[in-house]
């Protein structure tokens, strides 16, 4: 699944290269078999369709597996300059070396002159002496005493490059001038850089943006937290709602303001201004954001964005109602309503479900707070009221149930709740009397009788 934090450094990405007049390119490294299969690639691609990443404006994407040669042969040239060496050291070898399990690898063999052979890795011989300074558009200048970085590994005993060397091969090959990208990849950042002057090139410019932590300020975790970006697309954000608050992950538009239109935070972003912090991903702050999103689409797109969830189509489980049985044009007529009241737009489906099914879903707590005594001859009066009521609109509804709870001593928001529970099966929900109007005189009878049985 794509993690809300890498869809943050796309935008990022994505967004500095159009100021820049570059291009922003996308990379599957797909070198570990073990986390690489076809639909995850196109789970990643979808998930940038959908916060307005379109394929048509980026290269790409490109496959790490495909430059393999390339990452051998940067390795063979290490090794035959003296900058890398071949190791068959186990973990275990060095554990004992060393006294534990803590420490980094010794230099064990880094003056034996052991050539290849099968189980030996091949390790980079860090410099012993000086600092390796990068040079980083957030973070300023972060140092590191070469003395303190490890011989570190660049290809395994089974001969394939790991990670650090496939990545700035990669970046050479395709000529990568700027690498944005979060703060945990920053340890990795001198080893890379030290790699980079190995293979006589100039590094690219690095801008590590901040960490992207839960309420806890722990890193955000795919085992403990809610990380993946099409979970909320499947729960109902939308995507101008979901892309401006990443964007707002370490940093903030102009005044004092956060929803924006993303002509201003394309216009604005700048990475000298992201702040260096761990960055707070809010969900309740998200959820507001997106209610705000939802309030502010015309009624005719938000009924548009409903369909996934009112039809079950696509990856969104489908709804409690058959399909002949709903209705567009009753859903319209609550589509304002609705919109008012709903964070997330799965919500719209247990709002509107009662208007669909043949009879409501109780919810028994509702119930049971709802229905206290005195309900059933509420029940009643209401019934009778409603019968005789010469015109079936929202107003005369409210009067008529007004008018029945005055009788008994009850102001609206008590006589109300046993006849929302009876009609919707819930205790909240849509305004009740615009919800019995396009409901049916008749269907809300039936509902109050079915529920006046109940009682007895």
């Amino acid at each position: 699944m794509f993690h809300v934090g890498g869809a943050r450094s796309a935008l990022q990405n994505w967004i500095f290269a159009k100021q820049q007049g570059g291009v922003f390119v996308l990379r599957i490294e797909d070198t570990d078999a073990a986390r690489n299969k076809p639909e995850w690639t196109e789970g990643i691609l979808s998930a940038l369709d959908w916060i307005g990443i379109e394929r048509t404006s980026y290269e790409g994407p490109h496959f790490q597996s495909e430059n393999a040669h390339e990452h051998w042969a940067a390795a063979q040239r290490l090794y035959e300059s003296g900058r890398a060496y071949y190791c068959d050291c186990t973990r275990e070898d060095v554990q004992a070396r060393t006294g534990s399990q803590h420490s980094g690898y010794d230099g064990y063999h880094r003056d034996k002159g052991l050539g290849p052979g099968e189980g030996r890795a091949l390790r980079f011989r860090t410099p012993d002496e000086g600092a390796t300074v990068v040079i980083d558009l957030i973070r300023g200048e972060p140092t590191f005493e070469n003395k303190l970085i490890e011989d570190f590994v660049i290809a395994r005993g089974d001969g394939s490059p790991v990670f650090l060397l496939a990545n700035v091969v990669d970046d050479m090959t395709m000529g990568i001038t700027h690498v944005i990208r979060a703060e945990e990849h920053l340890p990795n950042t001198p080893k890379q850089q030290l790699l980079w002057d190995a293979l006589g090139v100039k590094p690219p410019v690095w801008a590590h943006v901040p960490v992207v932590v839960n309420e806890k300020r722990q890193k955000l975790s795919k085992r403990r937290d809610k990380v993946a970006l099409e979970a909320y697309r499947d729960e109902g954000y939308l995507a101008d709602a979901m892309r401006n608050y990443l964007m707002l992950l370490g940093w903030a538009p102009s005044g004092d303001r956060e929803i924006v239109p993303w002509s201003v935070i394309e216009e604005e972003f700048r990475l000298e201004n992201v702040n260096p912090s761990p960055a707070f991903f809010d969900e309740k702050k998200l959820r507001a954001f997106n209610g705000e999103y939802i309030r502010a689409l015309s009624v005719d797109d938000f009924v548009a964005a409903c369909q996934p969830w009112l039809t079950g189509t696509s990856t969104i489980a489908p709804p409690p109602w058959q399909p002949e049985e709903f209705d567009a044009a009753v859903f319209a007529a609550v589509a304002p309503l609705a919109q008012t009241r709903i964070a997330v737009l799965s919500e719209i489906v247990p709002n509107v479900d009662f208007l669909f099914l043949a009879t409501p879903a109780i919810d028994e707590a509702a119930w049971a707070k709802a229905m206290k005594e005195g309900s059933a001859e509420l029940l009643d009066a209401a019934v009778s009221a409603f019968e005789a009521l010469p015109s079936w609109d929202a107003e005369s509804i409210k009067a008529a149930l007004e008018a029945v709870g005055a009788e008994r001593g009850l102001k609206l928001g008590k006589a109300q709740a046993p006849v929302r529970v009876a009609v919707t099966g819930r205790t909240v929900g849509l305004p009740l009397f615009e919800s019995l109007e396009v409901l049916g005189r008749d269907r809300a009878l039936t509902r109050l009788r079915a529920a006046r049985v109940r009682l007895v």
